[in-house]
This record gives structure tokens, C-alpha cells and sequence, in this order.
């Protein structure tokens, strides 16, 4: 079988297993789970294959033409580069673990045949972006997860944080989508092609007349879809979703579908300095924004997903910087420790009973109840906050060795303001991210409260998956000699001045939070304490009593903000802003919300004061004129004879008149 073969199977067979997993859900609910793990199973084996025969090596490209349209063809067109198998294999993998590790999690919900589908069907979508080597069928897979994106983040339609979250991330993402649409279609017109080689091979002859607009254009979609500033508004939010959905979206599928798109396309955007440079901008507001907001959030799975959003601005600055390989390491190592965060934390959910980190602060024995979450969300923390020899420090390395270059010149096709802006926000957010890492590993697993009942069982399927995954968040940043082959020969060792200076802010950042962390619980501990007064039966109540001179009151803890939270100390004023993701949502209501709303208010009144006025004359018109001769016919015969006779007076008279006038 040929590997071009091989490669249309890749996609087809989740494809298939969505479609038979819908039919079969209902009439024979014991095949549903096969369906669901095997056919990603399948396609994990034979993305693997792909990778094998492609090996690094020249492009492999086949091409049919669907259908003629007269003028730009549209073919069903595979792209097999380095890049982009390795990518396949990455989220057949992990969209594997995904559906194992639902089967223990999801495992009483009644709509998991329908879930486990939708699962499937958002992986092939995200295989075909992968693989494809036409815009148009590209622009397919895009559309479709955006499709599978609402109903999943939806899964829990009962509540209202879910129905308002798909509603949510479907819009922003579309406001995103018309512009990239546009920008699509202007990039055929230029390039007289939708074949990526085509439009690669134009572009580096000169032949893109707008390079400037088109790649502003297509930025909007890239920002919705990879939750950028300032579309990315809808990412926390979509947390309302089932938890593994969340380690789908965030690891392998959709938020990386526009990181890939502009790797894919780069020279494409670095034929315009200007757009590198926005791109550098928007990279590097995401990554400092979306890591201050992470060190304010309570909701475990809030703090992983402005993560996300400030490892994609990670991703996005490598892009801006004219270095796709190291974009694409990131994205491969933070598919590995992102999926087993997420994992990791439905698996403490599942224990504690509650999103909420005060609430597992104040639950204690997390650790040793959840042993397996505990140890493997260890590594992936580590290997977020890219401390060396975790994964992460070596893609996140490579990215800041790119920007390191870049700003002194050694970088032809990105500006130098590009390769400062990034390093000196990448810098910058290393400090954070290892702070906020820090505060969550803290705040989930080293609580000291009064103990209260948990789950003590988890299925073995879920502890299982977060070893699996696990190995590549500890290891795969070793690979970098091997993946730079495969990107074409690039250099993605890291390099000595930036891996100095980034791990030593790193350890700062965790080093401070953890004392601030230890000086709140001393400050506690050291208040003196009358005979009668009542002794504290949690860390929590004691920073309360140290900060504010009285016990708390009687009620929930958990619900209450705690002093004791290092994010809190640490931002101190910024902190209520940076909890609120600096008030963005409230700017869009502001901007585009309520403007919507109003002119929607305004098309009702005009519709119904103006449109059915006519609409409403026009039938009491006739009904006006009905009622005056209705009033005429009295059926009265003498009435009628009388005014017949006075007619034919007037007319005789009238007559007589004429005549006399022509005499």
C-alpha cells in the first residue's frame, strides 16, 4: 500500500468509527466504546507508518481535482512534509488517550455514544488540516471543529455556564473565520491557486501583489482559532465542557489547527515585515496577559486554559520570528504535558468533587488519595514551567533561541523589533508561568486543611493514560537533534545565553511564590492565640485570622476568597483585574454585544412600525371601502328606486346642460 494511501486512511478511519458510533449508540450501546478507542488507535498506527516512510524527507504530494469551477480548481490535494507528519502522529496519539482515558471518566454518562462520536469526528477534521495540501479542503476540517467544538464544550447542555460556552467559543471563532475566509480567497486570486506548493512556489517568485492584507486577513482566523489576543476570550469559558474535551482541544486539535496553519504558510506572512511584527505583538500581549490571569484564577481548569493560551502565544512568537521549526517543537512537547495536565486534573476533580483550588486546598490528602495525579501532574508542571531536562524547557528554548537571533540580526527574514518584542515577553512570562505553576502545584496537592471525604478510587484506565502520557512530557524535548532533522536540518538545541537566563527567571518565579506561599502560613501560625478562642482547623482560617484580626465566619471556606493564595500577595491590586482577564469580556460585550443588540432592537421596530405599517394599510384600505358601501346596501327597495331615479335626473339634467353648451 502506498503511503500517499495510507495517509487518505489516516483521517477516514475516525471518520468512519464517528459515523458507526452514531448509528450503533442507541441499538447496540456494547460497541460504542470500541469505536470510539479503536479506529484513533488505527489511525495512531498508521500516522506512525506515514512518518516512518516520509522519514524527514522530501515532501510527498498527491493531487485529484474534485470538481472544475471555472476558474481556481480546488483539489483534494495531500501535503506530506516533515512537519506535518509528526503532527499527525502527535494528535492521533493523543486523541487516542483522550477516548481511553473518557471510557473511566464518562463511563455514567448517557451521552457518551454521542460525545465519544464527536470526539472522533473533531479528530479526523484536525487530520485533514494536517495532511491537507489544498486550502479549500483544509478550510473543511477548520469548519468541521469548529462544528464539533460547540457541541462538545455544550456536552453539559443542562446548565446554563455550558449552553452560554459553545455559544460563546462558535461565535468568536466565526468573527475570526469571515476575515481568514476573505483572505483565503484573495490569496488564490494573487497566487491563481489554492495548492499550498503552488501558492509556496508564487510567493517565492515574487507573484503575491498584497502580502500585507492577505496576512492580516488570515491573522484574524489564526487568532480566533488559536485563541489569541484579542479572540481568545473564548477559551476559558469553553472549560464548561467534560474535562477530557479540554486536553482534546488544548493539546492536539483546533487551538493548534492556526499555529500549524501559519507554519505551514510562513512565507506567506514573511513576505510582509509588517505583519511579523504584529504577529510579534499579538504574541507576546498573549503570552504576559494570559500568564498574569492564570496566577489569579481559582478553577483549575481556568488556570490551565490561559496556559494554553500563553504557551499558543509561545508558539505564535517562533512564527513572528520567521521559525517555524521551533514553533512546531513547541507545539509536539505542549500537545504531551498540556493533554496530561488536563488529564491530570480531571482525575482531581474526580477525586476532590470540585474544580475549585481553595476548595482542594482546604480538602488536604490530595496527594496521597490522588497518588498517580499527583506524581505525573508533577512532571508536566515542571515541564510547563520549562525546567531542564522536562520536555518543555527544550522547545520552550528553542522558541526564546529563535528570538535571541532574530534580535541581533542573525535572523534575514524577521525584523529585529520582532525578535526583541519576543524575548523580552517570552522572558518575561517565563517568570509567570513558573509562578503559576507553582501556586497550582501548591494550592492542589499541599493544602492543609481538615481532611473531608473524596473519592479514593479512580478507574485504572485514567491512571493508566497520565503514565502514558507522562514519558513524552519527560523525555520528548530530547528528541530535538532527531526533530530537527525532520524539519528540514533546522537547529533546535538550545542555546547557552537564553537556556541561562530563562531557567534562572523560572526558578525565581517558582522560588518566590513558594515563599510567599510558606510566609503567609508562618504569618498565621505565629499569631497568638487566646485561651478561649477556638483553634483554626485549616491553613486557610489561619492566613484569614493573620490578615484580617478576627476568625472567618461560619459557612462554606471554599466559596470565600482565601488570603492565603500566593497569586493573591503576589499581584496584589492587579489581582481582581487579572481574575477578570483584565475585563476583555465586558470590552467585547461593550463593543460588539450591546451594538449587536441594539441594532437587532432597531430592525424590530423598523420592521414592526414601518415594514407592517404598509403591510397593515394595505389590507385596511380595502376593508375601509368594504365598510362605506356596506353601509350603502340597506336593503330597503325604495331606497334603491329613490336614488336610481335621482341619478337618472342628474344625468338627464347634465345632458340637456351639454347640449346646450355646443348650441
Amino acid at each position: 500500500m502506498t503511503t500517499t494511501t495510507l495517509a487518505a486512511l489516516v483521517p477516514v478511519l475516525p471518520l468512519l468509527g464517528a459515523l458507526a458510533g452514531l448509528a450503533l449508540g442507541r441499538v447496540a450501546p456494547g460497541f460504542v466504546r470500541p469505536l470510539a478507542v479503536l479506529p484513533p488507535l488505527a489511525a495512531t498506527v498508521l500516522a506512525a507508518l506515514v512518518a516512518a516512510r516520509q522519514h524527514g524527507g522530501p515532501a510527498i504530494n498527491a493531487a485529484t481535482e474534485l470538481t472544475p469551477t471555472g476558474s481556481v480548481p480546488v483539489e483534494l490535494a495531500l501535503h506530506l512534509d516533515g512537519f506535518a507528519v509528526v503532527v499527525a502522529v502527535l494528535v492521533a496519539a493523543v486523541a487516542t488517550c483522550v477516548q481511553l482515558y473518557s471510557t473511566g471518566y464518562l463511563r455514567e454518562d448517557p451521552r457518551y455514544p454521542s460525545y465519544a462520536a464527536l470526539v472522533s469526528l473533531f479528530t479526523s477534521a484536525m487530520l485533514l488540516v494536517v495532511y491537507s495540501g489544498d486550502l479549500m479542503v483544509l478550510l473543511v476540517g477548520w469548519e468541521v471543529m469548529g462544528i464539533c467544538s460547540y457541541f462538545l464544550v455544550g456536552h453539559y447542555w443542562e446548565t446554563p455556564e455550558a449552553r452560554s460556552a459553545s455559544l460563546k467559543a462558535f461565535l468568536v471563532t466565526k468573527l475570526g473565520d469571515v476575515p481568514f475566509l476573505i483572505g483565503l480567497f484573495a490569496l488564490a486570486a494573487d497566487t491563481g491557486s489554492f495548492r499550498i506548493t503552488r501558492i509556496l512556489d508564487a510567493v517565492g517568485n515574487g507573484g503575491l501583489d498584497h502580502p500585507t492584507l492577505i496576512a492580516l486577513l488570515l491573522l484574524a482566523g489564526v487568532a480566533g482559532k488559536s485563541a489569541q489576543f484579542p479572540l481568545h476570550i473564548w477559551l476559558p469559558d469553553a472549560m464548561a465542557g467534560p474535562t477530557p474535551v479540554s486536553a482534546l482541544i488544548h493539546a492536539a486539535t483546533m487551538v493548534a489547527a492556526g499555529v500549524y496553519f501559519v507554519a505551514r504558510l510562513l512565507p506567506v506572512f514573511a513576505a510582509s515585515a509588517a505583519a511579523l511584527v504584529v504577529l510579534a505583538v499579538m504574541a507576546a500581549v498573549t503570552m504576559a496577559g494570559s500568564a498574569l490571569a492564570a496566577l489569579a484564577q481559582d478553577d483549575i481548569k481556568r488556570v490551565l486554559a490561559y496556559s494554553t493560551i500563553g504557551q499558543l502565544g509561545y508558539m505564535t512568537a517562533a512564527l513572528a520570528v520567521a521559525d517555524r521549526s521551533a514553533a512546531v517543537f513547541h507545539l509536539l512537547t505542549h500537545g504531551a504535558f498540556k493533554a496530561l495536565l488536563f488529564l491530570a486534573a480531571g482525575a482531581l476533580i474526580h477525586a476532590a468533587g470540585t474544580n475549585s483550588l481553595t476548595a482542594m486546598a482546604r480538602t488536604g490528602a490530595l496527594r496521597t488519595r490522588a497518588a498517580d495525579a499527583y506524581w505525573t501532574m508533577t512532571v508536566a508542571l515542571l515541564a510547563l514551567a520549562a525546567l531542564p531536562p522536562f520536555s518543555g524547557f527544550f522547545s520552550k528554548e528553542a522558541v526564546l533561541g529563535a528570538a535571541e537571533r532574530a534580535a541581533v540580526g542573525h535572523t534575514e527574514a524577521a525584523p529585529v523589533v520582532a525578535g526583541w518584542i519576543v524575548l523580552t515577553a517570552g522572558l518575561a512570562t517565563a517568570v509567570l508561568t513558573a509562578a503559576y505553576a507553582t501556586r497550582l502545584w501548591l494550592r492542589a496537592f499541599h493544602g492543609q486543611g481538615a481532611e473531608r471525604p473524596v473519592h479514593s478510587s479512580q478507574p485504572l484506565v485514567m491512571n493508566v493514560i497520565l503514565w502514558v502520557l507522562a514519558a513524552p512530557s519527560l523525555a520528548l524535548g530530547l528528541a530535538y537533534g532527531v526533530l530537527g532533522d525532520w524539519f528540514g536540518g533546522a537547529s533546535l538545541a538550545p542555546t547557552l545565553t537564553t537556556s541561562v537566563l530563562a531557567t534562572g527567571l523560572a526558578l525565581v518565579g517558582g522560588l518566590v511564590t513558594y515563599g510567599t506561599w510558606r510566609h503567609t502560613t508562618a504569618l498565621a501560625a505565629a499569631r497568638p492565640r487566646g485561651p478561649l478562642e477556638p483553634q483554626p482547623e485549616s491553613e486557610a482560617e489561619m492566613a484569614t485570622e493573620a490578615l484580617t484580626g478576627h476568625a472567618p465566619e461560619d459557612g462554606d471556606l471554599a466559596e470565600r476568597p482565601d488570603p492565603a493564595d500566593p497569586g493573591r500577595l503576589l499581584l496584589g491590586p492587579l489581582h481582581r483585574h487579572a481574575a477578570a482577564g483584565f475585563h476583555l469580556d465586558a470590552a467585547a460585550r461593550a463593543l460588539f454585544v450591546r451594538p449587536t443588540l441594539a441594532a437587532a432592537r432597531l430592525a424590530a421596530f423598523l420592521d414592526r412600525e414601518v415594514v407592517d405599517t404598509y403591510a397593515r394599510a394595505g389590507a385596511a384600505v380595502p376593508r375601509l371601502l368594504g365598510a362605506a358601501v356596506r353601509k350603502s346596501q340597506t336593503g330597503n327597495a325604495q331606497t334603491y328606486l329613490t336614488v336610481l331615479l335621482a341619478g337618472a335626473l342628474v344625468l338627464a339634467v347634465a345632458a340637456v346642460l351639454v347640449t346646450a353648451a355646443g348650441a
